[in-house]
């Protein structure tokens, strides 16, 4: 879809600190960019980052129109980052994007149009892909269920953040992430909590639309106090969509899970997910949880694919 107007339909928000690597930030951004869907802006909130970051955004920034830079003072984390580039926001819908991921190139365009079709419906993700350094150099997927319910949030996040698209107004109805220092790192995840709390659902597309970069070394940065951090958003949460007394074991998992050797709890994480994907398929999920409209589209979609 061709840019048509001066004002755009969907904006891609972006937090940033500490990541002057213009290999990887020019990948992501590019990524955005070069979308099947045009009519978006782009914009970048500099989190206070120290390396260098800030001049490499400068310097891309300035080979496109689209793109609007924001600059924090001081650093103050990633859930303030990305409120200050929703308040900034004028497009409807808005799309997240992390600095060192990558979209497919339709995936704004296929979940743009998923959103115009189910109103029903306040925010659409995707299947997302791990890879180290080059799409396709690990081939891992995230675990995924295509119509979460409440329940689902109990082990893990049952979507990829970062390939969200959301409708604006349903974010400023929940007043956006919690900048608080009790949901830094976890901020996602509440996120989506309060939205589910407030009765505002999410769909995710069974197509890979976004690439996760791993970066182990994070992993192994994560200090335990984010842990404490997440078992209390899971509290929260947990306790505002009527989960316990089952969800209690579930809030005290992350603690549990920072004691645990990576390589261990690696194995649990594949072997719990693998289980779930495969109850999701034999629940028949695939087209049941589609509306009729839905399936009447993807099966036109397909005639056309095959008359050409």
């Amino acid at each position: 879809m061709k840019r048509t107007k001066n004002r755009p339909d969907v904006s891609v928000i972006m937090a940033v600190y500490n990541l002057s690597d213009k290999q990887i930030l020019g990948e992501s951004i590019r990524s955005v960019l070069n979308q099947t869907f045009q009519n978006l802006e782009l914009i970048i909130c500099d989190d206070a980052s120290t390396d260098g970051t800030w001049e490499a955004l400068k310097e891309i920034a300035a080979t496109d129109d689209r793109i609007r830079l924001l600059r924090n003072r001081e650093n103050r984390k990633a859930g303030y980052a990305r409120n200050r580039c929703i308040k900034s926001a004028a497009g409807d819908y808005i799309a997240v994007m992390d600095a060192d991921d990558v979209s497919a190139p339709d995936r704004i365009e296929k979940q743009y149009g998923f959103l115009q079709r189910h109103p029903e419906i306040a925010f659409v993700g995707s299947r997302g892909e791990f890879f180290k350094y080059r799409i396709g150099d690990d081939g891992e997927l995230y675990w995924y269920k295509k119509q979460p319910q409440e329940r689902d949030f109990l082990f893990s996040l049952p979507f990829v953040h970062a390939s969200i698209l959301f409708r604006k107004e349903a974010l400023l109805c929940v007043r956006g992430y919690d900048s608080g220092k009790r949901a830094i790192r976890a901020e996602d995840y509440d996120l989506l909590l309060r939205l589910y709390g407030e009765g505002k659902k999410g769909y995710n597309l069974d197509a890979v639309l976004y690439y996760i970069r791993r970066d182990e070394k994070q992993y192994k940065r994560r200090k335990y106090r984010y842990r404490l951090h997440e078992a209390y958003i899971k509290y929260r949460g947990f306790k505002n969509l009527g989960l316990f007394p089952g969800g209690i074991l579930y809030v005290i998992k992350p603690l549990l899970v920072g004691l645990i050797p990576m390589p261990i709890m690696k194995a649990i994480q594949k072997s719990y997910y693998g289980r779930k994907q495969r109850k999701s398929e034999d629940d028949g999920h695939y087209h049941s949880q589609l509306s009729d409209m839905e399936f009447k589209y993807q099966m036109h979609e397909k005639h056309n694919r095959n008359a050409k």
